[in-house]
């Protein structure tokens, strides 16, 4: 109620931007009390597109829920126009289930809480053609309408680049914990992560670290590692910029098919260089938070 305000609502020529000040308000006061559940919101994010990050977040989330977090993590798939982490998650072409609580995000391995736009398309031909103003609106919807409940860690994976997306993550969630950049071991991998790190760096989000995936290729029959692209991007980029290095994820045959089959990788080759590496980031993201 401003001052000019005499209480007489229904003679009030301000009486619609009032309404909308005070829904606003609601709204923002439900996405608060939402995010206050959750201990640690993580974004995950690249300069450029085919740096397999969605991949690397699903196994992440995944890594986490191994390491003493089931049915504590969350991952919100923000790549409103190409979502990708249900295929990941083998959860594709799911709903949403409504109750008188509200909407709850699709259960997926380990009780992991997943929220995508995909659930909400008709078939995998219906493009989402959308504007900035609705991104936002839908990712804000994603954040307060949804039951997330009481967790350990949400992961949100963000489409390629600083734009709508990830600028409305930062905006909506001013408390997030930090961003992890998922990169290659490229030169042109090691210009575009650097606007990443200034972008979060502007928008003061700590910067918990970088990981080189596609690091290497190793043999599964004979051990020996090659380098398909350049080695040692990620650490340079790391070290260039003062920024944490968390770890190098070579490449695996079977995480392509794996993720094309819906099946984590972590939980299927336990053994592999690729699954040991994830879990050292585990332990280096857990001891920038003080977990």
């Amino acid at each position: 109620m401003s001052e000019e305000c005499n209480g007489k609502c229904n003679d009030c020529t301000k009486m619609d931007a009032c309404t909308d000040s005070k829904k606003e308000q609601l709204e923002q006061d439900i996405l608060k009390l939402r995010m206050s559940k959750i201990k640690h919101k993580i974004a995950i994010i690249s300069g450029k597109g085919g740096v397999g990050k969605s991949t690397v977040t699903v196994n992440l989330a995944i890594a986490f829920a191994l390491h003493n977090h089931a049915n504590k993590v969350g991952i919100l798939d923000a790549d409103i126009t190409g979502p990708s982490v249900p295929k990941i998650l083998g959860l594709h072409g799911q709903r949403f289930q409504v109750g008188p609580p509200g909407i709850f995000p699709v259960p997926g391995p380990l009780g992991i809480k997943v929220v995508s736009m995909d659930f909400l398309l008709e078939n995998d031909e219906s493009p989402v053609i959308w504007r900035g103003p609705l991104k936002m609106g839908a990712i804000k919807q994603f954040l307060s309408d949804m039951l997330w409940g009481e967790l350990d860690f949400l992961f949100i994976d963000l489409p390629p680049g600083t734009g709508d997306e990830p600028l409305s993550i930062m905006q909506l969630i001013p408390e997030m914990d930090g961003t992890v950049i998922v990169t290659l071991p490229s030169e042109l991998s090691e210009i575009v992560v650097k606007k990443s790190v200034t972008f979060s760096r502007q928008l003061n989000v700590p910067l918990i670290g970088v990981i080189e995936n596609m690091s290497g290729f190793i043999c599964p029959k004979c051990g020996e590692k090659v380098n398909i692209f350049k080695t040692g991007g990620g650490q340079k980029i790391a070290k260039d910029l003062s920024v944490p290095f968390l770890g190098s994820i070579p490449i695996d045959t079977d995480i392509c098919s794996d993720s094309d089959n819906g099946i984590p990788f972590i939980t299927e080759h336990a053994n592999s260089p690729a699954t040991k590496a994830l879990k050292e980031i585990v332990k280096k993201i857990e001891q920038f938070l003080g977990v």
